[in-house]
């Protein structure tokens, strides 16, 4: 076995990378992160180096790790600012740091890829760079971001665990839209079906597209819609036009693209990524604000899909207690992190402990508020 550090995912085989990969998850496909390197949606600006992990078996590729140098926080969805703070005063330097995750990215996936028959042996390996890595960069630690359960499951034997809530939209095997409405208690249903005739009273149409039917013309509006967001948030936009339509082209079948016309202009599109079973909800912008379009093109309009293509689950991104309303519902996330100095440890344990516990309560707490109808009747 060698082990070897790529500062560019290019120097890796795509097939060998791709091969490893489950259930075709678009962000972790190699053509996915090669497009945010060509396009410089990662490097020195915005703090991300790549350092990905690759362990080789006679030249064949066998495990790899998606990891990045990080000198800032940003784009991570797991904050970790009073960590920082707590090095800064002790005199510490927090950064760098090596994190396993996708870029910009909320969404759980593999970290460790390796074959599932080899996963005992390639895991240790893997972990084990990634550490090495940390003491020969000075880095502060180690963090794995939205890591996949069984990864989970293996990392926290040996890491700190954190725990976060999002929430996602699970397939019961509706029929169709409706079918899944008259699962929802009255109240919610009706909104939902308002939200839905009021955009539509409002004259907007909307074209669902792939990576195959959508135009130049159509990744520039988006480009230039998602743009806007960030411009209205004071933000830093992270991806661009160039890397929206090298992906649509590369991997035309994981793109959803959902844009609204109205009186024959573009006016607002939600970007989706899809897997084989889930559908990811990514980025979203408008130049007109229409009552709920936000709602119909983010969130409905991905239901929809779902049940059409018979995906198990819709992930639309972090945060939104909004979302519980419309028939999401919490779902726990974790990662794990790795400290080099032992000095932190007890308190980092501590902070966890407790953060572990706001969290579940939390859950708990919003699960007493389900949008569903209880069994046997309407709540």
């Amino acid at each position: 076995m060698k082990i070897r550090v790529h500062e560019r995912i290019a120097e890796i085989d795509p097939g060998q990378w791709n091969g490893l990969v489950e259930d075709n998850h678009p962000f972790l496909r190699h053509e996915f992160l090669h497009a945010m390197e060509q396009h410089g949606c990662v490097g020195e600006r915005f703090g991300w180096l790549p350092r990905h992990l690759a362990v080789y078996r006679q030249e064949r590729l066998v495990a790899a790790m998606p990891l990045y140098e990080k000198y800032n926080s940003y784009g991570e969805f797991v904050f970790d600012h009073a960590w920082a703070e707590a090095y800064q005063r002790n005199s510490l330097s927090y950064y760098p740091k090596l994190v396993a995750a996708v870029p910009y990215t909320p969404a759980r996936g593999q970290r460790l890829l390796a074959a599932r028959g080899e996963r005992a042996q390639l895991y240790p390996l893997l972990l084990q760079g990634a550490l090495e890595l940390c003491e020969r960069l000075g880095a502060s630690g180690f963090h794995c971001l939205f890591p996949t359960p069984y990864e989970q499951r293996f990392l926290r034997r040996r890491l700190f665990s954190r725990h976060d809530c999002q929430f996602h939209w699970r397939n019961r095997d509706y029929d169709d839209f409706d079918d899944f409405l008259a699962r929802l208690t009255a109240k919610k249903r009706k909104n939902v079906r308002q939200e839905r005739r009021r955009v539509a009273a409002a004259g907007v149409v909307v074209r669902e597209l792939d990576g195959h039917t959508a135009s130049e013309q159509d990744w520039h509006d988006f480009a230039r819609f998602y743009n806007q967001t960030f411009q209205r948030k004071w933000g830093m936009a992270t991806f661009n036009e160039g890397f929206f339509m090298q992906v649509a082209k590369q991997l035309p079948d994981r793109v959803v693209l959902q844009l609204a016309d109205l009186e024959g202009e573009c006016i607002a599109g939600a970007l989706m990524y899809r897997s084989d079973t889930r559908l990811y909800g990514r980025h979203w912008g408008c130049t007109r604000q229409i009552d709920g379009l936000h709602f119909e093109l983010c969130y409905y309009r991905g239901i929809e899909y779902c049940i059409r293509e018979r995906l198990r689950w819709f992930e639309p991104g972090a945060q939104g207690e909004y979302k519980l309303a419309r028939g999401f519902t919490p779902r726990r996330t974790r990662s794990s992190h790795w400290l080099l100095d032992s000095r932190f440890h007890a308190a980092i344990g501590e902070f966890c402990g407790h953060e572990q516990k706001a969290v579940a309560d939390y859950q708990r707490q919003l699960s007493d508020s389900s949008p569903y109808r209880s069994q046997g009747g309407q709540r």
